[in-house]
């Protein structure tokens, strides 16, 4: 069977450079959009698992479409927590340990729905691959808590909340000097009050996180969590070679001088701040990453006992990844991703399988920021320089890796297109599966790659990835995906079955230049009893 996935590819839309108050309009890819639109009658979405530590702070908003007012309800959750049957918000605290089959219902005047979510209360959290925005793609340094509690909000206005998108972190850019009781690093003049902050966004039923590092300075040239001073004081600012942010005057300073390991940690102190101020997720970035600065700070983190996803960057090598999967929940095994298809490419298709046997619930190796929509990095604002076919092979590839996934645009100019790409609620089950599986390359020619990962279900997800400049057509048989009996093959962009197919028929997809295809072959395994001689069954 021959479909065409997207047609013909639209010419790369130009960069153009531009100041941050300059306008930008968002390139018309209306004609691309495969996802249907959501119903009005309620559907819960997200994770089938969600993991928390006894007695720690528990937030949890039910990811839901549909039109509302929407009211909620939870059977079966454990002792401490409580729900907002307005919002569809769990609070609380869990002491008690366990596995808790959680019955979620959602309901409206168009009609009602159910899902089971299955909270673990226990020793592991981020037990599926965590989904949210990151300051850095698009505001770079320039950031404020104005911009970043409109993200917050967006989130929620345009409906990624609705789809399991949570978690809304501030990059580099925020640090100040050292103080407070705990002689930690302070905000600067662009953020008034971390913790009101904070508390706006759980209020929202979002997630915040924060961004440091190990040395001495950030990569951005604020001051980090480590320093050759008992006191917490660094020369280059009591020499006033910062700027109104006490960020470091690189026209007087070589990076080379300020990136550097201090004599004294202030993990400690710093994780105690972040706790206070109600931190969810830290983003600790260095190079190379080492096992005893890795591990510093995650004693800290454990000693402040609140839940916060401990994520390492950037480029781990994979020699320690056994040190990563004990001490992180996520660690980027690549450098900095940008908005091209060399970029995007590179990293996603060459190097991601070592990393699949440190990859599960709890511990996901991270291929990086969402290049898509408005980006920048705080100087040069431009519409993403994928095409519409790399955007479609950026996601799906991305969700079978089973990578964390953090937008890195502007919110306010999400436009539909990039919000069909990432509100497909059966795209995203696959990133948020809770085998925790990475897919993995099934085969490989110098054009083509097919990827493919077992699902909860029992069923097979199968990327077909076209990495050449032409329309080519690919083919895969589920007998040789180890698929026994007739599979229905799903089209996960498009939410529909396309056809049933015995397991040696051959199912074949022309598939646009750097374009992809994405199924879910099922049943998948099932448990029928064979008989009779094994050539001949079918």
């Amino acid at each position: 069977m021959r479909t065409i996935l997207l047609g013909i590819c639209l010419a790369v839309f130009t960069s153009v450079s531009m100041r941050a108050n300059d306008s930008i309009t968002p390139p018309d890819y209306s004609r691309f959009i495969l996802t249907p639109k959501a119903s009005e009658t309620p559907h819960i979405n997200g994770p089938k698992v969600y993991g928390a530590r006894p007695g720690a702070d528990f937030l949890y908003r039910i990811p839901t479409t549909g039109r509302r007012p929407i009211t909620f309800s939870a059977q079966g959750l454990p002792k401490g927590l409580k729900i907002d049957p307005k919002s569809g918000i769990i609070r609380g605290k869990a002491l008690q340990r366990g596995s808790y089959q959680v019955t979620l219902t959602a309901s409206n005047k168009l009609g009602s729905t159910s899902k089971k979510l299955c909270i673990e209360i226990g020793d592991k959290i981020a037990l599926t691959p965590p989904l949210g925005w990151n300051s850095w793609n698009c505001w770079g340094i320039q950031i404020d808590q104005e911009k970043i509690l409109r993200s917050a909000q967006t989130l929620v206005e345009k409906g990624l909340a609705d789809y399991g998108w949570s978690y809304i972190n501030i990059d580099d850019g925020w640090q100040g000097l050292r103080g407070g009781k705990y002689n930690a690093i302070q905000p600067n003049r662009k953020f008034t009050d971390m913790k009101a902050l904070v508390d706006q966004i759980h209020a929202l039923g979002l997630k915040a996180g924060i961004y440091s590092g190990p040395w001495q300075s950030t990569y951005a040239s604020h001051i980090g969590s480590s320093c050759d001073n008992m006191n917490g004081t660094y020369w280059w600012v009591e020499q006033g070679i910062v700027d109104e942010n006490w960020r470091v005057d690189r026209t007087k300073v070589g990076k080379e001088d300020i990136r550097s390991f201090g004599k004294y940690s202030f993990a400690k102190q710093d994780a105690l701040q972040w706790a206070e101020w109600g931190f969810d997720y830290l983003k600790y970035d260095w190079n190379l990453n080492d096992r005893w600065w890795l591990e510093d700070m995650r004693h800290a983190i454990d000693a402040t006992h609140r839940d916060i996803v401990y994520s390492i960057s950037n480029s781990s090598r994979v020699a320690l990844g056994p040190v990563l999967a004990r001490n992180a929940e996520c660690w980027r095994t690549t450098g900095d991703i940008r908005d091209t298809w060399e970029s995007m490419s590179t990293i996603g298709f060459n190097g991601q399988d070592q990393w699949a046997p440190y990859r599960s619930p709890g511990h996901w190796p991270d291929a990086d920021m969402l290049v898509l929509g408005k980006v920048g990095w705080g100087r040069h604002y431009h519409w993403t320089q994928l095409t519409p076919d790399e955007q479609y092979t950026h996601i799906t590839l991305w969700s079978i890796l089973a990578s964390p996934m953090l937008l890195g645009c502007d919110m306010d100019k999400l436009d539909d297109f990039t919000l069909s790409l990432l509100c497909n609620s059966e795209v995203l089950d696959v990133n948020q599966d809770p085998l925790g599986y990475q897919g993995t390359c099934f085969s490989r020619e110098k054009e083509t790659a097919i990827y493919v990962k077992p699902l909860d279900d029992g069923s097979l997800a199968v990327a077909f990835f076209n990495l050449g400049d032409k329309p080519c057509t690919m083919s895969a048989i589920p007998h040789k995906l180890g698929l026994i009996g007739p599979q229905t093959v799903r089209d996960l962009w498009r939410q529909q079955d396309l056809k049933t197919i015995g397991d040696r028929d051959s199912w074949e997809i022309e598939v646009a230049p750097h374009g992809t295809a994405f199924y879910k072959f099922h049943p998948g395994i099932t448990n029928i009893k064979l008989e009779g001689n094994f050539r001949k069954i079918k």
